[in-house]
């Protein structure tokens, strides 16, 4: 078996998805809800170890990692540090009691947290396992602190599954089966998709003109029972669509001007994919709440809501019994595995290295464009986070196009994934320790199956 580097190149043995993984697939299909993976001639394939921006399936196929896992493996695939770190706490104390007797590494990660996310002042930390969970803290934040329950989100939003999350989440696939369930605290309004102006108009001489929208929300009918906003600044599922740092600027000014919560989803942004810190930091926005997740561990499910003082004070004092907790809040494990994460970003300078490779991919894609033969509309992005919207000639969502680029890189090697309300766009999250030689063969890859798509 062919030891791994992380800075490997792709190597198939055998056409994705292999004997192996298509046994797998058919025992699956057998014992898991038909709805959570989708099973075809051309998906999927079964992961068995990885390394840096290196993956390899069960057939022994060597992949290059365009996805970083849903953006989530910031350090690399398996960081011998983060790793050591969960092996040594795991062989301490597998499991805590994270709200009643907690252990020093929750003191610690919730100290770092309020280290490095935006702001100087005081702030306070809500931990949990998943993305969804950490919005869920932040909007129930947002309840209490204003007594308003009402929360504006954006079209093309995604901030989670989970009952409260879906109401803000936008797209009839996940909303619909369940639009009888939902609460009704959420307004959604245009989100500043600039390549699909919902005003057809261009930035900036549009002087951020959408923000039109929520004002408009605001001041109708029960507008003033909305509390906060809950922005992305750059959608991930959303098709990896960036804000234009004057609107996330603008969109501060009004929430201060109308006494609104400014809350910040930063799950897929945040822990340097940007090139920043976190993608607020491009803008020079401090929200009031911030929710972290995926990079943040670059493995390990954990997530956080890290809020202003003053408005997370807001929070009753705990008198024994904690009305939003959960049995694996400030699990031990999680906190050491994001400790480590953190210290390798900091220490192998990861946030800066994806800020440096933003130009060269930027390049690269555009390069693409010019060869795909009016199949891309749209190239966008920030640090190592960038989307491909593919298009027909009449320039509208060409989701056929995407599936079939996906699959055909997949059967050369190389790990690639599709987002957007269509699933039209070509997501580039790979993980920030990938080598420019990686992304330079990948992106060969890449543009070979958009043409043959």
């Amino acid at each position: 078996m062919k030891e791994l580097t992380g800075k490997d190149l792709a190597h198939v043995v055998v056409e994705p998805p292999g004997p192996r993984s298509r046994e797998l697939a058919k025992r699956l299909r057998e014992c898991e809800c038909r709805d959570v993976t989708y099973v075809s001639d051309d998906f999927p394939v079964f992961f068995e170890r990885g390394t840096g921006a290196n993956l390899v399936d069960v057939d022994g196929n060597v992949y290059v990692d365009l996805s970083g896992a849903f953006g989530v493996a910031a350090a690399g695939h398996s960081n011998p540090r983060v790793v050591e770190a969960l092996a040594h706490q795991a062989g301490r104390l597998l499991h805590g009691m994270g709200d009643v007797h907690p252990t020093e590494g929750k003191v610690l990660l919730a100290e770092a947290l309020c280290e490095v996310t935006p702001g100087k002042g005081s702030k306070r930390v809500i931990l949990a396992s998943s993305g969804a969970e950490a919005v869920e803290s932040a909007i129930k934040t947002a309840a209490i602190a204003t007594g308003k329950p009402g929360v504006i989100s954006f079209t093309g939003a995604y901030h989670g599954l989970t009952y409260g999350a879906l109401a803000l989440t936008d797209r009839d696939h996940f909303r619909e089966p369940f639009v009888k369930q939902l609460g009704s605290f959420a307004r959604r309004v245009p989100y500043a998709y600039c390549y699909r102006c919902p005003l057809n108009l261009t930035y900036p001489e549009c002087e951020t003109a959408c923000l039109s929208f929520v004002e408009e929300v605001l001041d109708a009918e029960g507008g003033g029972e909305i509390g906060a906003v809950i922005v992305e600044p750059i959608q991930g599922r959303g098709g990896e669509v960036p804000a234009p740092l004057g609107w996330l600027a603008d969109l501060r000014e009004l929430c201060d001007r109308r006494r609104l919560l400014l809350i910040a989803d930063e799950i897929f942004t945040g822990f340097g994919r940007t090139g920043r810190w976190f993608a607020c930091d491009h803008a020079g926005v401090v929200p009031d709440l911030i929710c972290v997740g995926k990079g943040m561990s670059s493995g390990f499910p954990i997530s956080a809501c890290i809020g202003k003082a003053e408005v997370m004070d807001r929070w009753p004092e705990c008198t024994g019994e904690a009305i939003h907790t959960s049995t694996f809040l400030g699990h031990p494990t999680g906190c050491a595995a994001a400790l480590a994460s953190i210290q390798e970003l900091r220490e192998h300078k990861l946030v800066e290295r994806a800020a440096a490779l933003e130009k060269p991919l930027g390049a690269m894609l555009n390069a693409i464009r010019d060869r795909a033969g009016g199949r891309i509309g749209d190239v966008r992005g920030k640090g190592l986070m960038w989307g491909l919207e593919c298009v027909d000639e009449a320039g509208e969502p060409a989701s056929k196009i995407a599936a079939q680029t996906v699959a055909g890189a997949l059967r050369r090697g190389v790990v690639l994934l599709a987002g957007g309300p269509a699933n039209n766009v070509l997501s580039f999250t790979p993980p920030l320790v990938i080598e420019k030689e990686q992304l330079e063969f990948a992106l060969g890859i890449v543009a070979e199956a958009l043409i043959e798509a």
